[in-house]
């Protein structure tokens, strides 16, 4: 690699070089069969969290950057599989772990959770369940993006203490996709949350 020298680097800054982008290492809990039996996941689930990783690095813009960490011990965002509990989606909230901050977001992956509208919709349909573990994840990365909850139906970090109708939030999203990998090609995002975290990550 060829190394600038002084008036190098003071060419690139003038020259409007790109600043670093904000870096958030992340670990999804990979689903085991002990994981499964405690939450209902499914082995392919992790995929899905990344996706929903992918699709705020690409609102975000080159601000923001996802990678890998070796382990939970060296994770920024940490994505675990929620225990069953009822009428609980998902959570996010911080820690500390050996003097550092990190994001625990918690996703709960079995539909039967929710009700029976939720639930039934779930076992009938493969692509709807997971289009509902896929939006849970993008929501609660979101928060790790200090996203807060809107009252805006259209936007994925809508909060459903606002009411409506759930099952048509999750079906309408549901509804452009024909095979698992279109979830990769709709990421679920608003227009406006799109240019909200672009803005929040610009120039980082």
């Amino acid at each position: 690699m060829k190394r600038l020298g002084a008036a190098g680097v003071l060419w690139a800054m003038a020259a409007g070089a790109a600043p670093a982008a904000e870096v958030y290492s992340y670990w999804i809990q990979p689903c085991t069969k002990d994981v499964a039996a405690r939450s209902g996941c499914d082995a392919a689930d992790p995929e899905l969290a990344r996706w929903a990783l992918e699709a705020w690095q690409k609102a975000a813009g080159s601000g923001l950057q996802f990678t890998a960490a070796d382990g939970e011990d060296h994770a920024r965002i940490c994505i675990y599989w929620l225990s069953r509990r009822p009428q609980l989606y998902g959570d996010a909230h911080q820690e500390f772990l050996n003097g550092r901050r990190l994001w625990v977001l918690e996703v709960q992956p079995d539909l039967s959770q929710f009700g029976p509208g939720i639930g039934a919709a779930g076992e009938n349909d493969r692509l709807f369940r997971d289009t509902v573990v896929y939006l849970t994840c993008l929501h609660e990365i979101g928060h790790a993006l200090y996203l807060p909850h809107t009252d805006d139906f259209a936007d994925i970090m809508y909060s459903f203490q606002y009411g409506g109708d759930v099952v048509e939030y999750f079906s309408r999203y549901r509804r452009a996709l024909k095979a698992r990998p279109d979830i990769r090609e709709h990421a679920g995002i608003s227009a406006a949350e799109g240019k909200r975290v672009a803005g929040l990550y610009a120039g980082r």
